[in-house]
């Protein structure tokens, strides 16, 4: 009658799914996965046959009227059979009875669970439970097995690609901060050579508005010494437009000074941008940095953006400013990037666009209360910069928070997540990110005062 019933048994499949290549996102149904169910009515005896011609099966899923109602390992099975008089207590009795005696926490996870996540939620099991197969969830509702053996190797395949990923990153990173390194030489080179000239023009800017003066003061002394006027000096007057040229001359040495002065500031604010930080961090400016930045993109702007700058009174932070200014750089232009659209509407119909579009940096010095009582409250640097843009969907405000946490290992490293690096491991500040659709983004920065 036993073997009649043995028959009936479905024999164990294998899904197999290690034909495919694992990476970094690879899930669960990517693995070798068990589909053994039966009935709790089963006996011992007939589970015990089953295990014997099939070695490699980690467990059998129990089932009753097609139900899942838990999981029995083969491991903890043969820990029954071999007990004294095992044998003859177990054998004959259904599964149902064996697995009230061996009843033991089971591991369920859906097949879309990340292999690291599922190993990472393995080992968090007590230790007389480690060796326990996974109960693997399908997305039909359907119940398999995951030999804990199959998740090891995996997940140690999946740290070594990791781990290669991460080398090559680093190489790539290695090499990509020298060629920065060497474009930051080279831009301050060409910017040192065009201060150069730009100097000679301010320097003598005033020599040539105070000489210019002078001769026109003599102009005007031998015209009022001479007793009658000259046809031939009135006619070269009129042919160049004396009154005009006096008038002129000194709105345009102005104008030669405004440029002069505007492209000393741009190649002064090159030069602060490509600046190499040494290996200790150096007081600095926060304010001459951020109008440092707004002056490189000014280009991007020209008027469309309004920028509010609501600057608090700062005392010189201790920081990295070479690399306060890449991150400065990458919000600004995130901002800027976001408005360009909304900036052409307002042009094209300022009348049905609320709002201008503009972009508004706030500076202050903010306490927070320490976690201990003990412990001063801590002394910040706050700055806030602010859009009224189109803002974010929060599907991609996910994807930026995600690509900060060093678990996700983002595939492509953002400018955002660099700024965030920079900020929370570079300067042990705080970076915060907050956007709402029809709203706006707003980016808060925190840097300690020592």
């Amino acid at each position: 009658m036993a073997q009649e019933y043995f028959s009936e048994i479905a024999p164990p499949s294998l899904l197999s799914g290690s034909d495919r290549d694992l990476d970094l996102e690879s899930t669960l149904q990517e693995l070798q996965l068990y589909n053994f169910q039966v009935e709790t009515s089963c006996t011992g005896t007939e589970i015990a046959k089953v295990f014997e011609k099939n070695p490699l099966l980690p467990g059998v899923i129990l089932v009753e009227q097609g139900k899942y109602t838990g999981m029995i390992s083969q491991r903890r099975l043969l820990e029954f059979f071999i007990r004294p008089y095992g044998q003859e207590l177990f054998f004959s009795q259904p599964l149902s009875v064996i697995y009230s005696y061996a009843r033991t926490p089971v591991l369920i996870l859906p097949e879309t669970t990340p292999i690291l996540a599922a190993m990472q939620l393995a080992l968090r099991r007590s230790p007389e439970h480690l060796a326990e197969p996974v109960v693997v969830q399908t997305v039909h509702d359907t119940y398999t097995l995951l030999d804990i053996q199959q998740l090891n190797i995996a997940s140690w395949q999946i740290r070594g690609i990791e781990t290669q990923v991460r080398y090559e990153r680093s190489q790539a990173q290695m090499i990509q901060n020298d060629k920065m390194a060497n474009l930051g030489r080279l831009v301050d080179g060409i910017a040192h050579e065009i201060l150069d000239p730009v100097g000679f023009i301010w320097g003598n800017l005033t020599y040539v508005s105070n000489y210019s003066q002078d001769l026109l003061k003599l102009i005007a002394a031998y015209e009022s010494q001479l007793s009658l006027p000259c046809e031939e000096i009135n006619y070269l007057k009129q042919e160049i437009e004396f009154d005009f040229l006096e008038q002129d001359l000194l709105q345009a040495l102005t104008s030669i000074r405004a440029g002069a002065e505007r492209l000393k500031k741009l190649v002064i604010s090159l030069q602060n941008f490509c600046h190499i930080d040494e290996i200790y961090p150096k007081p600095a400016d926060l304010h001459a940095c951020i109008d440092n930045i707004l002056l490189i993109i000014n280009s991007r702007i020209q008027g469309e953006i309004e920028i509010i700058r609501n600057y608090g009174r700062l005392p010189p932070i201790s920081c990295f400013i070479g690399q306060l200014h890449q991150v400065f750089m990458n919000l600004l232009s995130h901002s800027v990037d976001s408005l360009l659209d909304e900036a052409v509407r307002y042009h094209l119909n300022p009348i049905r666009q609320a709002n201008k579009p503009r972009i508004e940096i706030t500076t202050e010095v903010v306490s927070q209360e320490s976690t201990i009582s003990e412990m001063p409250d801590s002394r910040w640097v706050a700055i806030y910069i602010r859009d009224n843009g189109p803002g974010m969907s929060d599907k991609l405000k996910q994807q930026i928070l995600e690509s900060f946490s060093v678990e996700k290992r983002a595939n492509k490293e953002t400018s955002l997540a660099v700024s965030y690096r920079i900020i929370t491991a570079r300067h042990g500040g705080k970076f915060n990110l907050s956007s709402e659709v029809g709203i706006g983004t707003k980016f808060t920065i925190l840097l300690p005062l020592l």
